[in-house]
């Protein structure tokens, strides 16, 4: 009886040619895993590609309510943007897909699991980091790391000689990764800094700021906790939310970011990526958290969040740490709870009000005005309390 393989499987190029080339080189029984986090790929499609290609099935997992539930709002809460622009939309979704194929592979009784992820990228990482943290002994295959294809225009070569239907050309290269929080796009013309992106052709979320409308749109967002609950007074479900964020946002031209990056494996790239309902979301909670967190939170928060976006970029989602700065997180949460209103115009979120039970600005105390909570005579001494190592260390400067 042959061993078993699973293969995270999308239909894209690099997953397209893996299957023959899997059956060229093992004699495996080959499993497609086609883990849906809302890519909006024809899934029947996806299908029948891979047994066509050579898969003896396909698992097809719909996740994309865990995966904005359980992993996009968390990162929200945490304010995390990797290097002060990525808002990770790859990053957060790979520990869910390791997750299932582990799952996958336990239900089939595979002892290897097979992805389609280069050896200069990060995803290898964060796909085997997962499954190493679930499953251990499960071995991996990574063809990128061992096969004779060296480009994508080497990959592309080897499917039109085997007759491999793949959705990408020589002239149109870019690599892309989409689900519902984003899509990125690497590769072709985009590898050179100096290139300015072709807009009118790359975009695939997002309008262009030319072609976003003349007039401003206005939204208002209800927090619960840290979570949206509400769009414009009506309750909607976390997916729901952040679908509607994303057309709304995409009209507007809201969240497109061009960034030349750290990757975990020590080299820079150059990366374009549309989070469109991801920003405007982001933007919100930031907005609230400032209403509603006393000083000394928010400002270690700041320091826990920039951590926790390393650890998302890195793919270390299931560790002591992450989980740990995970329960800090949720209790700073307890009173991020409000309205936010926001002012969405040619690729700005502009704040535009909010409002919380658990407010902590105070009008009558912060106001010019006279207040029975804040005697501005208390000032002086203050102050000269707060300026005195500074006079010692002015007079031991002047001896």
């Amino acid at each position: 009886m042959k061993e078993k393989i699973i293969l995270a499987y999308s239909g894209g190029l690099d997953t397209s040619i893996i299957i023959p080339w899997l059956k060229e080189n093992y004699d495996f029984e080959i499993i497609a895993a086609c883990i849906n986090v809302g890519q909006d790929d024809d899934m029947e499609k996806v299908k029948k590609k891979a047994v066509e290609s050579g898969a003896s099935k396909i698992y097809v997992e719909n996740v994309v309510d865990e995966f904005v539930k359980d992993y996009v709002f968390n990162a929200i809460k945490a304010n995390a943007v990797y290097e002060d622009k990525y808002l990770m939309g790859t990053s957060l979704a790979r520990p869910l897909i390791g997750k299932k194929l582990v799952e996958i592979a336990h239900k089939e009784g595979a002892k290897y699991i097979a992805h389609g992820c280069t050896g200069k990228g990060n995803d290898q990482v964060r796909f085997e980091a997962a499954i190493a943290s679930i499953d251990p002994s499960i071995k991996i295959i990574a063809p990128w790391r061992i096969w004779d294809i060296k480009s994508r225009e080497d990959a592309i070569d080897y499917a039109n000689e085997k007759g491999i239907e793949i959705p990408v050309t020589k002239e149109k290269i870019y690599s892309r990764d989409k689900n519902i929080l984003h899509i990125s796009h690497e590769g072709g013309d985009l590898e050179d800094p100096k290139n300015e992106p072709n807009h009118e052709s790359l975009y695939l979320m997002t309008n262009t700021i030319e072609k976003a409308p003349d007039e401003a749109t206005y939204i208002e967002l209800y927090f619960e906790k840290g979570e949206a609950k509400k769009l414009d007074g009506v309750a909607l479900s976390p997916v729901e939310i952040l679908t509607k964020l994303n057309e709304i946002g995409g009209i507007n031209g809201i969240g497109i970011v061009d960034i030349v990056e750290n990757r975990l494996v020590g080299m820079k790239s150059r990366g374009v990526y549309e989070t469109p309902g991801g920003t405007i979301l982001m933007k919100a909670h930031q907005e609230l958290e400032h209403l509603t967190l006393d000083k000394m939170t928010y400002q270690y928060k700041q320091m826990i969040s920039l951590k926790y976006s390393e650890l998302v970029y890195n793919g270390v989602w299931f560790c002591t740490l992450k989980d740990s700065l995970d329960a800090f997180i949720e209790n700073t949460q307890k009173n991020v709870t409000g309205w936010v209103k926001l002012k969405l115009y040619k690729g700005n979120v502009i704040f535009a009000g909010m409002d919380s039970p658990y407010a902590l600005f105070d009008e009558s105390i912060s106001s010019f005005g006279d207040s029975d909570h804040y005697d501005q005579k208390d000032a002086t001494g203050f102050i000269n309390i707060f300026n005195l190592p500074f006079k010692i260390n002015a007079m031991m400067n002047n001896k």
